[in-house]
């Protein structure tokens, strides 16, 4: 076999019509042959400029000829050869509702190694303002920010694996902007309500001692009172 091009050698040329071609080595096929990388300019300088990037960004890279499959594809072999016997089969179906829901619309066709961080935060963009199949009664179609980073992090995890596989250069989720946790604030029971809450669970012989065990070390006596039928009182318990 002939001495191959190191990935991240490249070289430029002017095509016929003018235009000049910047070509670059990032990886080698099962058969020796190179994988190439191309970027175009208008004038010689633009494109060496361009390629220089290209070469920077490629650096120490050896792609396999498996970077030319789709992001569906690759998300397929992930699934059903990484995944399958690593996680539970509740994550393995809610990964599987995720990808077919949320990510092959928008970017399953995509090779995957052409995939950029600009790529995946406009397609988290859209499921946030879109992707909700049926309308919510107050967010319409727009989807939950917990999605939306379960989203985010099923991906992160399939293209870090893409990267240990040599099929892309970087994460493209990385960079990424995504929605904040958003917990809804908390309900602080009033001691009339907590009262009024500790009256009926204690009509329940099965979850009474449980409310009463969790509710009363936290400072309060209304649920003793409730209990013993004694007169409310919100004075810290002693210890």
């Amino acid at each position: 076999m002939a001495n191959r091009r190191p990935a991240g050698d490249g070289m430029v040329r002017q095509k016929k019509r003018g235009q000049w071609e910047g070509r670059i080595t990032v990886g080698h096929k099962s058969d020796g042959k190179p994988i190439y990388r191309y970027v175009y300019g208008k004038t010689q300088k633009e494109t060496l400029e361009k390629l220089h990037q290209r070469i920077e960004d490629y650096r120490g890279v050896e792609l396999t000829e498996d970077s030319k499959m789709t992001l569906g594809e690759w998300l397929d072999r992930w699934m059903n050869e990484y995944m399958i016997f690593t996680v539970r089969e509740s994550t393995w179906d809610n990964y599987a509702s995720l990808i077919r829901m949320h990510v092959r619309p928008y970017l399953g066709d995509k090779p995957v190694a052409f995939i950029t961080t600009v790529d995946v935060q406009r397609m988290y963009n859209k499921i946030k303002k879109g992707g909700r199949i049926e309308a919510h009664p107050l967010r319409g179609h727009e989807l939950a920010d917990s999605t939306v980073r379960s989203v985010h992090m099923m991906l992160h995890e399939a293209m870090d694996a893409a990267g240990k596989e040599r099929l892309i250069v970087k994460n493209p989720t990385d960079g990424t902007t995504i929605p904040k946790n958003n917990y809804a604030p908390k309900q602080i029971l009033t001691e009339a309500q907590l009262d009024k809450f500790m009256r009926m669970v204690m009509q329940d012989e099965m979850w009474r001692d449980f409310f009463y065990t969790e509710l009363t070390p936290r400072g309060y006596v209304s649920a003793r009172s409730a209990v013993c039928g004694g007169r409310t009182s919100t004075k810290p318990r002693d210890g």
